[in-house]
């Protein structure tokens, strides 16, 4: 469970004690907006950051796995026909082409929703964002620093606030750990869907209160 610092932090900035909180994450890759729409809203970054670790990995990979790989596939002969592999990749494609906004919001960029992702790693680089539930209202936060620990943190602020009358936080108790999800619905129509969430006990009570 979050420690008392995260508590303790989220009351400062609430007020009040949280009803609930939960760490949180785009658990799918933001979809490519229209470039006028991306435009518009300062062109934030639509990735998170990554810690040094990820890039030494990737130049293991690049001068290390794919030449291993490719004498591997020299070894192999003719093999198995392009054709197919052809087929998989346009199945991948049209699987992608089906559902553009990666099932994570409605679609709009223009609505609520839409415009809150656009902004959502300009905040931070961070892939973790913490929502607050208050009595009246419905808090999105975060941490500028590039990597915390969603136990500890303590010097997250709200990038994003809700009155209740304008949102409201849709979600299902006793979802499978490790897949459970639950959406912010806005009363323009738009919503937004995340997962990944935190803190086994943080998130069954998140989800108790929400659907309760």
């Amino acid at each position: 469970m979050a420690k008392r610092a995260v508590h303790r932090r989220a009351r400062k900035i609430l007020g009040e004690d949280p009803v609930a909180l939960v760490w949180c994450e785009i658990h799918k890759p933001i979809p490519t907006p229209p470039k006028d729409v991306h435009r518009a809203a300062g062109k934030k970054r639509l990735k998170p950051g990554h810690h040094w670790l990820l890039y030494v990995g990737g130049v293991v990979f690049f001068f290390v796995v794919i030449p291993l790989m490719l004498i591997d596939k020299l070894g192999d002969g003719p093999g198995r026909p392009a054709a197919s592999r052809r087929d998989r990749t346009r199945d991948r494609t049209r699987d992608r082409q089906q559902d553009p906004t990666n099932g994570i919001f409605d679609g709009d960029w223009n609505l609520t929703a839409g415009q809150l992702l656009l902004r959502w790693y300009g905040h931070s680089p961070n892939r973790k964002r913490l929502v607050m539930l208050a009595h009246e209202r419905v808090c999105v936060a975060t941490s500028p620093r590039r990597r915390l620990s969603p136990t500890k943190a303590d010097d997250f602020r709200t990038v994003a606030e809700f009155p209740l009358d304008q949102v409201r936080v849709e979600g299902e108790a006793g979802q499978p750990r490790g897949f459970a999800t639950f959406r912010l619905r806005f009363t323009d129509g738009s919503w937004l869907e995340v997962g990944r969430l935190g803190e086994p006990e943080d998130a069954d009570h998140f989800l108790r209160t929400i659907s309760g």
